[in-house]
């Protein structure tokens, strides 16, 4: 996918900080959240992007420590939804 359309529908106004299913090309679905940390900007132009998996979620919320997230390339998303979750 590209930049631009993750980046419409990650930063649409209902969605933030919401539950996301992140299918991938070549990988089993992500459902987690999507980090603004202060490399955002800068990653959100590289096309990465850093996601909180649900398993973390409790420690995220709590800590809200960078390390509980990971980088991923955008290009190898295939389709974002909302969680039911």
């Amino acid at each position: 996918m590209t930049p631009d359309n993750i980046e419409k529908y990650v930063e649409e106004t209902s969605r933030k900080n919401s539950i996301i299913n992140v299918s991938f090309k070549e990988r089993n679905v992500l459902t987690g959240i999507f980090v603004r940390g202060t490399d955002y900007d800068e990653l959100k132009k590289k096309n990465f992007w850093r996601i909180v998996s649900i398993a973390n979620l409790d420690n995220w919320n709590a800590t809200k420590n960078i390390n509980l997230s990971k980088l991923y390339n955008g290009i190898s998303f295939t389709k974002l939804s909302d969680s039911k979750s």
